[in-house]
């Protein structure tokens, strides 16, 4: 008897779970740095450009292709991008980088998301109480992840000790599956994280000027700091790069992600207003709870000149260290540390879970192995994988699987899943697919923009990137000798995950044509 597959229990389920997917640390974190860091205002016009040329399209193309390779019960990129082009027996091995991706970001992105739900507890537990300079507060963190020993931890078991809670917490969920497990969380989830980011949001902009002797320092003028625009940072392409880097991180395209979710679509279930309103969400949290809260509450508190320095010391260390101090200044800081901190592990967890659905997914269609075992499978694999992120945590390991995995592999899949689908697969037929079902008619110049324009923008960026971080990366530029084997060590872990992935692709396949 066949297997039945999965599927989403209504319409709201899949845009909360997908708009969960891209509603992450980066939204609360990434953006607020990005925009300060680049022009304020102005660099809302590159990333504007970009939504429009690159997010939605891919959006809208990740969704049409999840669906189509779900009809012929394939949830992940090797099988779906097979049913493209059945003919060409290597095309489906461009789709390794659909579950290799997923499966490297969650190995460090489960970690560093418990620091999210160990600092709630601290803040409700008073830990760093009294701790209010920069440097005190980056000890207490570097002694949270082994990384110094000064008093405030003994060793790494505290943050052990949350990060098996989350991992464990991950693997729940998705052992109860998509409509059990991933929808029942995100429908929980995405209101609850609203909820917080507005208390959060509501308090930042209630400080008004809390240092009375300094009354430039003002929630007005950090609102203006974030957002008034340096019109002379268009001219640069670093900035366009960034905003489109952004774009990436924020909607979790180009990851696997979406086309899994999407393959548990029926087939006449609408992928254009669904997606739509998964990208609306998303950017309303990112560019308006995001965008009110880290930034002008740092300037209340460290000024003009401060908060340069603080922006520029980049979004863990504004989250983990700055936060922390802004919230003993304010009344009720404790209550609002703990939401603050609960606020981002929420967040965390929607997009985690989303990571492991592309290995489970491809246990389950290829293999025929059932949820329960497919789950057991890869939290054991996931769990070894893991250890190098929090054991070698201050060797280079976690920003040797941020480039591969969360940049590098990110870029180059949306490229190749691009060209895929509207020149292999071809425009007529993509324009089709999309709009079978559809509630919406999507703007006839977006088959010119699909086509044309937005694989053009991908390859730009992807080449900008190889020039610009890849050879330096590649070369291990800026990497102390002390840390080179560590980084080495870990390329060859990624290759060896990388070739097994394909390895297990290959069998898949041969498995198929035995049963025909």
């Amino acid at each position: 008897m066949a297997k039945v597959r999965q599927s989403w229990g209504s319409r709201l389920g899949i845009i909360m779970a997908v708009a969960g997917s891209a509603v992450g640390l980066g939204n609360f974190l990434r953006f607020p740095v990005q925009a300060a860091s680049n022009g304020g205002g102005a660099f809302m016009i590159p990333y504007f450009v970009s939504l429009l040329l690159l997010g939605i399209p891919l959006m809208w193309i990740e969704w049409a292709l999840g669906r189509y390779g779900g009809g012929f019960e394939h949830g992940t990129a090797p099988g779906i991008f097979h049913t493209m082009l059945e003919k060409n027996r290597f095309i489906k091995y461009f789709g390794v980088i659909g579950i290799f991706g997923p499966l490297v970001i969650f190995t460090y992105y489960t970690y560093i998301e418990s620091w999210t739900l160990g600092y709630s507890v601290f803040s409700v537990l008073g830990s760093y109480k009294g701790i209010e300079d920069q440097a005190t507060m980056q000890n207490f963190l570097g002694a949270y992840q082994g990384l110094e020993k000064n008093g405030f931890f003994s060793s790494i078991a505290p943050a052990y000790f949350f990060f098996l809670i989350t991992f464990s917490a991950n693997i729940i969920v998705i052992y109860y599956g998509i409509r059990g497990g991933i929808e029942k969380l995100c429908k929980v989830a995405m209101p609850l994280l609203f909820i917080l980011g507005l208390i959060i949001m509501v308090r930042v902009l209630t400080l008004g000027t809390p240092n009375a002797l300094r009354p430039g320092w003002s929630i007005s003028n950090g609102m203006g700091f974030l957002w008034n625009p340096d019109f002379s940072v268009l001219a640069q392409p670093k900035v366009w790069l960034a905003a489109a880097g952004q774009m990436f991180f924020t909607l979790s395209v180009g990851i696997g992600v979406i086309l899994t979710y999407a393959s548990y679509l029926k087939k006449g279930d609408d992928v254009v207003l669904s997606g739509l309103s998964a990208v609306s969400a998303n950017e309303f949290i990112e560019v308006i709870l995001g965008g009110s809260i880290i930034i002008p509450a740092a300037f209340v508190f460290f000024g003009p000149v401060g908060i340069k320095e603080v922006a520029g010391s980049g979004a863990f260390n504004l989250s983990f260290v700055t936060m922390p101090i802004i919230f003993q200044k304010i009344m009720f800081g404790t209550f609002f540390g703990a939401v603050w901190f609960l606020l981002l592990f929420v967040a965390g967890i929607t997009s985690s879970v989303s990571l492991a659905q592309p290995a489970i997914a491809f246990l389950e269609d290829e293999f025929n192995i059932g949820r329960e075992k497919a789950v057991k499978i890869f939290g054991v694999v996931a769990f070894i994988c893991c250890q190098p992120a929090i054991l070698l945590l201050g060797k280079g390991v976690v920003n040797e699987l941020d480039f591969w995995g969360g940049t590098f592999c990110l870029v180059l899949f949306a490229t190749i899943e691009t060209i895929l689908f509207t020149w292999v697969f071809g425009m007529d037929k993509a324009w089709d697919e999309i709009h079978h079902g559809a509630d919406l008619r999507i703007p006839r110049i977006y088959r010119f923009i699909m086509k044309y324009v937005t694989p053009s923008f991908l390859l730009i960026i992807l080449f900008s990137w190889i020039l610009k971080d890849g050879i330096p990366v590649i070369l291990m530029r800026g990497v102390s000798a002390a840390d080179k084997p560590y980084v080495l060590g870990t390329r060859i872990f990624l290759i060896i995950l990388f070739v097994t992935i394909s390895i297990f692709v290959k069998i898949a396949w041969k498995n198929r044509k035995k049963k025909r």
